[in-house]
């Protein structure tokens, strides 16, 4: 099968996010809103998850494929017990060059250096607003961005390298854009991404959506966003359009409604329960944990990840219109995170 496997838009598989637990510590409007995951929402039973052997041996057959870089995420993966041993098994893969982590930075503090010492590269922190009352009525528990702010700095004080994901939503956090730019610049890479309409119960539609034309000149002192110039892309695939003012800040649009990147995919998605989901906005997907809890040899694994692939034609944002949008049944983003 090689390293050049491709699917039928000629993208190769590169990237491989793996979600290691559907659980979270914050109800985010727009991904686990806490009128649906409210006190009594039945999560996975941990039996049902992949152990750190099933998602070890997946990861090897995905390398196999032509996979060079590894995303943990969740739900929230430092929820997950004994998190650093499972990134330890990762970052010794043969072929594996990267292994990253998404998280809401709430449990940094702890876990950043066990994180660092087991071989993580980085981490993306999520923070919709540096404004109080703005991110608490986000997070949906009132949360205080100072606790993300303080993983933020637990990560950068071990050494792990630092980018800083920012949800935009019109008339909700949209006014703060420039005020956390200023206050996270320092910190690492700031990405301004437009709300999706990922899964099925964040409200979201159209009018809620800020274009990334717009978030660059809300960024700007003088509203023109003529302060920041364009990047070259590090890479064929890479998600966010980058930019950089003269100081040298880094800032990144991802800019998923208004530029649909779909031409360029190169992620397949790994829920926690081993189903194959190859876009984010999937409403179905294929299990892997099945066959490999029913013996299947890692030729197999490899075959049925290759067959999957192969066939892969997904370009949900570039497709985006009234009949995808009345699609319903999308897999959570809580599943198989951003």
């Amino acid at each position: 099968m090689g390293t050049m496997l491709r699917d039928q838009l000629a993208r190769p598989l590169r990237d491989l996010r793996i979600s290691v637990t559907d659980r979270c510590n914050l109800r985010c409007t727009y991904c686990m809103p806490a009128e649906v995951f409210g006190p009594d929402y039945a999560f996975l039973p941990r039996t049902d998850l992949l152990s750190f052997e099933e998602i070890e041996r997946l990861a090897r057959a995905f390398v196999a494929l032509g996979v060079r870089k590894l995303r943990i995420t969740g739900g929230e993966p430092t929820l997950r017990r004994d998190l650093p041993e499972l990134i330890a098994r990762l970052t010794r893969l043969p072929g594996v060059d990267d292994v990253a982590l998404t998280t809401n930075g709430l449990l940094l503090p702890r876990m950043a250096a066990d994180l660092k010492a087991a071989g993580l590269h980085r981490v993306t922190v999520s923070i919709d607003s540096v404004d109080p009352e703005v991110f608490g009525r986000m997070n949906g528990l009132g949360t205080h961005p100072q606790k993300v702010l303080d993983g933020i700095e637990a990560a950068l004080h071990v050494g792990l390298g630092v980018k800083i994901n920012t949800v935009v939503q019109r008339g909700v956090n949209e006014a703060g854009l420039r005020n956390l730019w200023l206050a996270l610049r320092e910190k690492g890479a700031v990405r301004f991404i437009e709300f999706m309409d990922v899964g099925n119960h964040n409200g979201w539609n159209l009018d809620s959506v800020v274009p990334s034309r717009e978030v660059l000149a809300r960024l700007s002192a003088d509203g023109s966003g003529a302060e920041f110039r364009p990047l070259d892309p590090n890479y064929v695939g890479e998600v966010a359009a980058r930019h950089v003012d003269d100081a040298g800040h880094e800032i990144g649009l991802i800019s998923s409604v208004s530029a649909p990147f779909c031409g360029d995919c190169t992620r397949a998605r790994l829920s926690a329960v081993g189903v194959l989901y190859t876009c984010l906005f999937a409403g179905s997907g294929v299990d892997l944990r099945g066959p490999m809890r029913a013996g299947a040899d890692d030729d197999g694994l490899r075959e049925l990840i290759a067959g999957t692939w192969s066939n892969r034609r997904d370009r949900y944002s570039e497709e985006r219109g009234e009949a995808t949008l009345e699609r319903r049944g999308k897999i959570e983003m809580s599943h198989i995170g951003g």
